[in-house]
């Protein structure tokens, strides 16, 4: 069984490198953003919360946080192991994740701050079947509309400018002391997530002496 955490800040590719390592290796992928995301979109007392919080630019508390990943690992529907991302942004969320859970690594995203605002400021969400685009890397085929279900594509509550920079300093100042606590504890691994996610991926296996990547052949 392998357990591991992934981080990084905000556009480094925590999702995309999480579900190319969880479809690989048979681990379940365990997003907090996602299920967030689920509550917002079904207009749960949870959303209500959750999306607040997200036009102000802040991070939901301790509590709830820690409370929505306990009872999502307690589902025990991860036979062969985890990947979580969103989860610790803090040295508090840490402790509790240490004292209840034993870990195999920490793959931490490295990106600068720069790049951080170029990709997130270039993604879109689609307001009817929620795909995500990136008008850097993934552009859907008509301007403004979802390929899936046609849907208009908005930018999300929290991708402005001044929401970003709320976040990246956040980010800064709480979860760097969470890489420190986990580094102590030589868990870390840190990779370069400027490459495309192709190189990244393979460098998250070759650090974590896992099996080789092998992306899917191009179809015509």
């Amino acid at each position: 069984m392998r357990k591991y955490v992934i981080m990084g800040v905000q556009g480094s590719g925590k999702g995309t490198q999480s579900a190319l390592l969880a479809g690989d290796l048979d681990l379940t992928h365990i997003s907090v953003g996602d299920i967030f995301r689920w509550h917002v979109k079904n207009h749960t007392k949870l959303g209500a919360q959750v999306r607040r919080l997200v036009a102000a630019g802040e991070l939901v508390g301790d509590d709830l946080v820690e409370s929505v990943v306990r009872d999502r690992l307690q589902l025990h529907d991860w036979n062969f192991g985890f990947v979580i991302d969103g989860f610790p942004r803090n040295r508090r969320q840490a402790e509790f994740f240490l004292e209840s859970y034993d870990i195999d690594g920490v793959i931490h995203l490295d990106l600068p701050d720069d790049e951080v605002r170029r990709r997130v400021l270039a993604r879109r969400l689609c307001s009817r079947c929620g795909m995500d685009y990136n008008l850097i890397a993934h552009r859907p085929e008509v301007e403004g509309r979802c390929d899936v279900c046609g849907g208009e594509l908005v930018t999300r509550a929290d991708d402005t400018p001044d929401a970003l920079a709320r976040r990246l300093r956040d980010y800064h100042d709480k979860t760097d002391p969470v890489l420190e606590l986990f580094r102590r504890k030589e868990y870390v691994m840190t990779v370069d997530a400027r490459a495309d996610k192709t190189t990244v991926q393979q460098a998250i296996r070759t650090r974590f002496n896992l099996p080789p990547y092998e992306p899917p052949p191009a179809t015509d």
